[in-house]
């Protein structure tokens, strides 16, 4: 890996490099998706199954388009026992985790009998993209899924592409069964978004669509946004490990290849202020390159948007992880929590060397879909939150409304909203 001394330059040409996998970026398909959303808008079941035929190879029609309860019976037998017991242990783990974002409805009175609160209620549906064929996590599943049941979505809809078959892949199925799928469709790409966003004969409408996907989901997700509710609009993998001296230059270089073979636009970096570490860090990461099965992917994403940055303290090396703002972030240094504690940006913190990365994205309980592309700076993890919604609740007396009327009145004279004045003003003749 490139090892680089920080300096005011080269960080800011590495954040300009970094922001080159936004969606923001591909503006060439942005025109391919807008199509595919009016076709599905206007054919609606029609534009699905010849999507389907031309991207996935599969005869889709309104028989076969959902998946049935058999077709999740035969996922089960076609999957490890043990690997269906780890799913399982993975999602209370999830839901554990969850739980303890649920917030509660709340009524406050004051003694003229006015009363102010707000209402917590989840939306009524919920729509889970996941990838198909070789990019199938069943991990993702149970990530996006197990937050929207714990805030008690009542129908949350997963769409998948199929294979040639149109078989949709065993761990996808069994993940989903287990986390609290109500329905799967075999669809994928911008047209499933489409199909979420505004409904079809087959497909209903949902208020609120989560999950990841390729560039095509992402720009669909964004174009779709705002006739129904998304979670983010997600990048290319992000890595960024903090270590002192102390850390463990094996480690590091396992962590930081963990996120390189998700594809060829993952980003790894390192940031120390040892220069030390730094050279053995690059040392192992060649080493591992050479035995891993990813070896091609990931040595394309190390070589677009890979680094090892040797900041001259620790001050400067906090720094710049703020300004990179990471999606996941591990603290390998000799006090991680003091460290963590100065940290403003990041999607997930990982403390000390036995807490590393592929502990958040398939076990611990946190959430695995979080913010990237610096955008760690303003969004959060997948929560609760993202599958409630807030009313505000506002009930005064008449005694309560006469303490405050004439302020109110002023406030809409001065807006110039005679009306506004006048609703207040009649109670009061």
């Amino acid at each position: 890996m490139r090892i680089l001394n920080l300096n005011s330059e080269n960080k800011k040409n590495i954040q300009e490099n970094l922001l080159k996998r936004s969606t923001n970026s591909y503006p060439e398909y942005e025109k391919i998706v807008s199509e595919i959303i009016e076709n599905v808008k206007e054919n609606k079941d029609k534009a699905l199954f010849d999507y389907t035929l031309k991207f996935d190879k599969f005869s889709l029609n309104k028989d076969n388009i959902k998946v049935t309860n058999e077709e999740i019976k035969e996922a089960y037998k076609e999957l490890d026992k043990d690997f269906i017991d780890v799913l399982k242990k993975a999602k209370e783990n999830i839901v554990s985790y969850h739980q303890k974002q649920v917030r509660q409805t709340f009524i406050t009175t004051k003694e003229d009998g006015s009363i102010l609160g707000q209402r917590i209620i989840p939306v009524s549906s919920a729509g889970v993209y996941v990838p198909g064929g070789k990019a199938a996590y069943p991990s993702s599943v149970l990530m996006n899924v197990c937050p929207a049941t714990v805030a008690g979505v009542e129908r949350i809809v997963m769409v998948t592409p199929p294979s040639k078959d149109g078989k949709v892949n065993p761990g996808t199925l069994v993940a989903a069964d287990i986390a609290g799928v109500t329905e799967i469709y075999k669809i994928g790409g911008a047209q499933a978004i489409a199909a979420l966003a505004f409904g079809t004969e087959s497909v209903p409408r949902v208020d609120k669509i989560t999950g990841p996907g390729n560039i095509f989901v992402a720009l669909a997700k964004k174009a779709v946004y705002g006739n129904v509710g998304i979670d983010s609009i997600a990048g290319p993998s992000e890595i960024l490990v903090l270590a002192d001296e102390s850390a463990n230059p094996r480690f590091v270089a396992a962590d930081l290849l963990s996120q390189a073979e998700h594809d060829e636009l993952a980003s790894a970096i390192l940031v120390t202020t040892s220069e030390d570490l730094a050279k053995k860090v690059s040392i192992e990461v060649d080493n591992f390159v050479k035995i891993l099965e990813r070896k091609d992917i990931i040595q394309k994403s190390l070589d677009n948007f890979g680094y090892i940055l040797v900041a001259s303290d620790m001050e400067e090396a906090i720094s710049t992880v703020n300004d990179i703002a990471p999606e996941h972030l591990e603290i390998l240094t000799k006090d991680p929590f003091n460290v963590m504690t100065k940290i403003k940006n990041a999607g997930a913190i990982f403390l000390g060397e036995y807490s590393s990365e592929p502990l958040g994205d398939y076990f611990a309980g946190p959430n695995h879909t979080l913010p990237t592309n610096s955008t760690s700076r303003f969004f959060s993890p997948l929560s609760v939150d993202d599958f409630i919604k807030k009313s505000s609740i506002i009930c005064y007396s008449k005694e309560g409304l006469s303490k405050v009327h004439k302020d109110i009145e002023l406030f809409a004279r001065n807006e110039g909203l005679t009306a506004h004045e006048n609703s207040i003003k009649v109670r009061f003749e």
